[in-house]
């Protein structure tokens, strides 16, 4: 099939990269321009071009989509399908119209639960069992559209955003390639999404990775496994930013306030929080890198009434 690309991020490199070698003939790849990063703000292309660009493939970075100009320049390429993964732009209805079948989306959720930027964190955060993959049908909604196909995973207990983003962009990469194939037959069947109060996967700012130990010890151990890469989960250790990269809860209460360091081992601590302790592993000081607990305590102390607290 004759396929226009659109996608942006890692997740969305993973699916063009099994398009191409699933032999399909990808006219176009679609991403955003390159944007500024880190210190040094040089300007750097997002994974989806850089994969596009090995694979020799021609590459579109339009800053609006939805400019005339730009609608043009697609209409060009003649695409039976578009196929859209974490794009990152609001495609208008004369784009989704544009192809012989319409826009497909890979969406990281079982839909319709856990729409919106960022269903694999808000996933972990809840305490799901499990996630998916949902193939859709773009339409004018925010991830609205009718269902086409769907997998689903188990949600493992050391799983975090980081290690379930990888399962599910393979998932989505082969769902997509199974659901062209049945595009090409007639034999996908459309789904309407059910109607009602849905949870919506916002997007995540940066203080929502701020730790608050009136919080208790559970919600806190998700937060730390559903930020891990971003935002990070952060707090004040005896007046001191870190972050806190590795924790579990354990229900046990030591009577003492939440937020003070109730225990210390020679690889961790606890932190009593507003319901069980929170128990922390890996941690990373301002200005270093992320290390053990027990490499931190060789040049650290850190004593039983020490206190964490929420970093404003």
């Amino acid at each position: 099939m004759k396929i226009v690309f659109m996608g942006t991020p890692e997740f969305a490199a993973a699916a063009l990269t099994k398009l191409y070698e699933a032999k399909h003939e990808i006219v176009l790849v679609v991403t955003q321009p390159d944007r500024p990063k880190g210190r040094s703000k040089l300007y750097v292309p997002s994974p989806v071009k850089e994969e596009a660009l090995k694979l020799g493939l021609n590459v579109f970075q339009p800053e609006r989509i939805k400019r005339p100009e730009n609608i043009e320049e697609l209409k060009k390429y003649e695409a039976d399908v578009f196929v859209v993964c974490a794009f990152g732009q609001i495609l208008s209805k004369e784009i989704l119209d544009m192809p012989k079948y319409g826009c497909l989306n890979i969406h990281a959720s079982l839909l319709p639960m856990y729409r919106g930027a960022a269903p694999i964190q808000w996933a972990i955060l809840n305490g799901e069992e499990k996630s998916g993959v949902t193939i859709m049908q773009m339409d004018e909604g925010l991830d609205t559209g009718d269902m086409l196909l769907s997998a689903e995973i188990p949600i493992e207990d050391i799983d975090t955003a980081d290690s379930l983003h990888d399962k599910l962009k393979n998932l989505g990469a082969d769902l997509m390639i199974e659901a062209l194939k049945k595009l090409e037959k007639g034999e996908l069947k459309r789904v309407p999404q059910p109607e009602g109060p849905l949870f919506y996967a916002s997007m995540i700012k940066k203080e929502d990775g701020a730790l608050d130990f009136n919080e208790s010890a559970e919600k806190l151990a998700l937060k730390v496994r559903a930020f891990q890469s971003w935002p990070g989960t952060y707090a004040s250790l005896n007046g001191n930013y870190v972050k806190v990269c590795f924790a579990c809860a354990v229900r046990e209460n030591s009577g003492m306030e939440p937020g003070c360091i109730t225990r210390v081992e020679k690889d961790c601590f606890y932190v009593q929080t507003a319901d069980g302790e929170l128990i922390v592993t890996k941690i990373q000081p301002q200005g270093k890198k992320m290390m053990s607990v027990k490499d931190y305590l060789l040049g650290k102390k850190i004593n039983v009434g020490d206190r964490m607290t929420k970093y404003e």
